[in-house]
Order: structure tokens, then C-alpha cells, then sequence
């Protein structure tokens, strides 16, 4: 997968705008506006040590508001099946988000998409309160197969700007770049 990936998605939750550029380059301009929203409220992005490893995730993003663990994963199959070492590392950050009361969430990049290339999905946990657990009604959680298993199924993610939508503003596109203005005649523009 590479560390490139990690950096690109770190560069875009901490509201880089070269990073965001990047990732939304051939977006639609509602998309690359949702993703920008991430400028107002951006995260604190760290590599977690151990990556990868024991249910710390790839990255966590830290915000005063909400807290994060990330695994990133990427591929040009749009599905990922977890096995050995990922479903250990599944597992793992199940039980770390039920235990410190957490939303773990999987990122996964498809390589070779036009558009937003990455989906979020997120881990069941069951310890959720507050806002966290508000957003886990909105967020998908990861695909199961026919077996029970959870997998990494691109289509069934929501879309990177979308989840920046959410967590960072409004996820409605009419409120997203347009302002509404009322002249001194009463009437409204939208700008």
C-alpha cells in the first residue's frame, strides 16, 4: 500500500489545501467543496506508532470535538477481503474502539478512479455516546459476505468529501457553496 496514501489522506484531513487540490482535481465542484470545508475545521493527523498494529490504526485524527482511528488501505479491486494479519488488525481495532469508546474507521483508496477515489466505512462498535454515535447512523459500516465476514467493499463506502461534509460542516449540497444574500429590495441572490 505504501506510506503515499496515508500521506495524501493526512494531508487532506489536516485541511492542507495542496493536498486537497490534489485529491479533487476531478471532482465535480459540489465534491471539491464539501472537501473543502476541511480548511474550517481540520484535524490534527498523526502516523500512529506501531502502524498498522494492536488497533492503533494507520493514522488517528484528533479534533477537540472527535477522535478518530484510521486504517488506510488501497488497492485497484473494488473489493478488499480481510484475512491473517488484516483481520487481526480488524479485530483489534474492534476491540480498541469498544474499550476506549471509539469509531475506528477503514479508508480505502481505489487506484485509477476519476473522481473521489476514496470511501469511508466505518468498525461496529457498540460503546458509542454522543456525537460519535450520532455519526455512526451515517457512516456504513464495513460489508459483510455471505460468511459474516467484513470486507472492504469500495461502492458501500461514503465518499471522502462527503464524510468531510459531515464531520466538518453541512452534508447538504445547497448549503454548500452558495451564500444567500437579500438585497435592499427584499429580493435573495444566490451567489
Amino acid at each position: 500500500m505504501g506510506v503515499n496514501y496515508e500521506r495524501e489522506l493526512r494531508s487532506v484531513l489536516a485541511g492542507e489545501l495542496k493536498g486537497i487540490r490534489a485529491v479533487t482535481r476531478s471532482c465535480t465542484e459540489i465534491e471539491r467543496a464539501q472537501a473543502m470545508q476541511v480548511m474550517q475545521r481540520p484535524f490534527l493527523v498523526v502516523r500512529a506508532p506501531g502502524s498498522g498494529s494492536e488497533g492503533t490504526g494507520d493514522l488517528l485524527a484528533l479534533r477537540g470535538d472527535i477522535c478518530f482511528p484510521i486504517e488506510v488501505k488501497s488497492s485497484k479491486e473494488s473489493k478488499l477481503y480481510l484475512s491473517g494479519r488484516t483481520v487481526h488488525q480488524y479485530n483489534s481495532l474492534k476491540e480498541v474502539g469498544e474499550r476506549c469508546g471509539l469509531m475506528p474507521l477503514y479508508a480505502y483508496r481505489l487506484k485509477g478512479v476519476r473522481g473521489d477515489s476514496w470511501r469511508i466505512m466505518r468498525v461496529e462498535s457498540a460503546n458509542l455516546t454522543g456525537k460519535l454515535r450520532q455519526l455512526s447512523r451515517k457512516i456504513p459500516s464495513l460489508p459483510l459476505t455471505r460468511n459474516g465476514t467484513p470486507y472492504l467493499g469500495w461502492e458501500h463506502g461514503m465518499p471522502l468529501n462527503r464524510f468531510i461534509a459531515l464531520v466538518c460542516g453541512s452534508d447538504s449540497p445547497w448549503d454548500i457553496g452558495q451564500s444567500l444574500e437579500k438585497t435592499s429590495f427584499g429580493e435573495i441572490l444566490i451567489s
